[in-house]
């Protein structure tokens, strides 16, 4: 019996007994290999303008084909016109510019193919970025499909209006308002609607009773189709991951109908760190617990309830907003950041009996598998708790390293058995992009700010240092990748208990590219000659990680094909802390009807297959 297969059957008997033991049950406590592919960033030859709900039965059958066996998604949440997944106004609502129009329910596709071939022809797929601007085109089709189907609503339509009449309603009063207020901000609107006083609300649906059904029939309709993926792809033993993000958008739905539900003097953040001098202010409110608690959890619960239609498993983004988040008072100048804030709890020692109170609250509301985003700086108390939930967390090959010691990348044995091992998440650049503009440099920004903090003159060191005429998208490269510590130490004029943070960066990246090859097992120059033999490599030491899991960007395993050529730096979904044109409109080159019969197909499947990968 081979270590991996000892460990996974010691690791299956652990999760089977666990406290999330139902939900293992319910998927199987199998080594599995994902792809993480958001619905924008694909397209068939039927897609309008973007990737539609129907085109997750292609991807589907391209997981077939390779032996992957789970499918993680983006959110698709509706996000209004802001077009940012993590910030939606519903966490409940879908976004209806994912609707397949000829797939409509209870419509004659026949009578608008000609509408539905103009709006194709004004928004083609595969131009390399999204054009957001098909939404509001979308929405007008759809406008005048629903009006001339009115009479061919079917009964389906009634009986899931009843069944989510928890969120449905308010979200269809807060579309329509949006609309009627020019999509601004619910605080912008006039008082009594606002503060949802019951005759002003109440009027507002008395004369606008067709515009909420068309809203409702939106949502159903988006229901049946995603309902319609996900048993297509049970039938095809694929499960699907959705994302459903920690918070919601201050301008939503949710915030507006619940407003006690939230502590809207406060805005969610992160603290001051290593890469972030001010910390981030993201905006979203940061929820009022206690009155949450005070309704049963319904909040918490029906989300639960309406995503479980679509999902086998779900990613709980910013899992360690469970234990503890960090807050800044919206009076605070936008300028400082998060500078002035402060955690919820503030006290540490309730950090633990927080994430655990909220986490039995998910598992004892769902059979979805719960996955946790914990990356960054997390407290211990947050590893000890998911790993004794049978929770996976999330384990990057380029930041898996001996940290503080010898830096080396860790060998896949080393990796979390209860954990998601990939090559980068949708917030990283993809591995070709890593390696040739990131590896083995070290942030300008980052390193100015450690030199600073140690009384060090970044500008009297620098060309002593780096190639500052190579510098790409503000990563400074050494000037040779030999330079010893101690010559380092002489540089800077400090020793290491005077720079250690400086110093550290140093470790971490003079010896990150040949330390990388020699986890790898490539010979120096593999990776310019040769990059699909380079990701070949990495693919396969990322699959044969102990995790009980791993996934990999589309565009990561897309690159093990020479056939695929792409800019391995703009192949990225976001560039986290900007506001970049760039974010969120990736689109991956081929059709999906393309990458069905590639080569590279058989290669996947060897290497899953050699990895124990392949779910039968």
């Amino acid at each position: 019996m081979s270590e991996t297969t000892t460990l996974l059957k010691d690791v299956t008997q652990r999760l089977l007994s666990g406290r999330s033991c139902r939900q293992w049950r319910r998927i199987g406590a199998h080594r599995r290999s994902g792809v993480a592919a958001p619905l924008f960033s694909v397209f068939s030859e039927a897609s309008c303008g973007i990737g539609e709900l129907p085109d997750i039965k292609l991807l589907v059958d391209w997981c077939r084909n390779t032996g992957i066996s789970i499918i993680q998604l983006l959110p698709l949440n509706d996000v209004g016109f802001n077009f940012r997944p993590y910030d939606a106004q519903s966490m409940f609502a879908l976004d209806p510019m994912y609707l397949s129009l000829p797939r409509l329910k209870g419509v004659q596709a026949n009578t608008w193919n000609a509408d539905i071939r103009r709006l194709k022809d004004r928004f083609p797929t595969g131009s390399g970025r999204v054009d957001y601007r098909i939404k509001a085109a979308k929405l007008e089709l759809l406008g005048r499909v629903f009006e001339t189907s009115a009479a061919d609503i079917p009964a389906e339509l009634a009986v899931f209006v009843k069944r989510n009449a928890y969120w449905i309603e308010d979200y269809a009063l807060f579309r329509v308002l949006k609309e009627q207020q020019q999509e601004r901000d619910w605080r912008d609107w006039p008082l009594e609607l606002k503060d949802r006083r019951p005759a002003a609300c109440e009027a507002v649906r008395a004369s606008n009773s067709r515009a909420l059904l068309f809203q409702k029939w939106l949502q159903w309709q988006l229901f049946e189709q995603l309902r319609e993926a996900k048993a297509y792809a049970g039938k095809n033993s694929v499960l699907l991951m959705g994302d459903l993000p920690f918070l919601v958008s201050r301008d939503s739905a949710d915030v507006w109908a619940h407003q006690d539900h939230f502590k809207l003097d406060f805005a969610s953040g992160a603290p001051p760190d290593m890469l972030y001098s001010q910390g981030q202010r993201w905006g979203m409110p940061p929820y009022n617990w206690s009155h949450i608690a005070a309704h049963g959890y319904d909040y918490v619960i029906e989300k639960l309830r309406y995503a479980e239609n679509f999902y086998d498993l779900y990613r709980i983004d910013h899992v360690v907003g469970m234990f503890r988040i960090w807050t800044i008072p919206v009076i605070e100048p936008e300028a400082t950041a998060g500078v002035n804030g402060a955690f919820d709890p503030v006290d540490e020692k309730e950090w633990e009996a927080n994430g655990r109170r909220l986490l039995d609250v998910l598992l004892d509301n769902t059979g979805m598998l719960a996955c946790a985003e914990d990356l960054g700086t997390i407290p211990p108390c947050t590893f000890r708790v998911l790993d004794e939930y049978g929770i996976p967390g999330i384990e990057v090959q380029r930041w898996t390293r001996d940290w503080g010691k010898t830096y080396d990348f860790k060998v896949p044995g080393a990796y979390r058995p209860v954990s998601l091992a990939t090559l980068a998440t949708h917030d990283m650049s993809s591995l070709l992009g890593w390696w040739q503009f990131e590896a083995g440099t070290v942030d300008r920004g980052l390193f100015e700010r450690a030199c600073q903090d140690h009384g060090i003159s970044f500008d009297a060191i620098a060309t002593q240092l780096f190639e500052l005429a190579q510098t790409q998208h503000n990563r400074l490269r050494w000037s040779r990748s030999n330079i010893s510590e101690e010559s380092f130490l002489q540089i800077i004029g400090k020793d290491e208990k005077e720079a250690w943070s400086v110093l550290d960066l140093f470790r971490g990246s003079i010896r990150e590219r040949s330390q990388f090859l020699k986890f790898l097992g490539c010979p120096p120059g593999t990776a310019l000659a040769n990059p699909h033999i380079f990701m070949k490599k990495a693919l396969g030491r990322v699959s044969a990680a102990s995790s009980i899991f791993s996934s990999l960007l589309l565009q990561d395993w897309l690159a093990l094909d020479t056939f695929f050529d792409f800019d391995a730096w703009e192949a990225r979904i976001n560039f986290p802390g900007t506001v970049d044109a760039r974010n969120w409109t990736l689109v991956i080159p081929q059709a999906l009807e393309d990458i069905q019969d590639m080569p590279v197909n058989l290669v996947i499947r060897e290497i899953l297959s050699q990895y124990q990968r392949l779910v039968t």
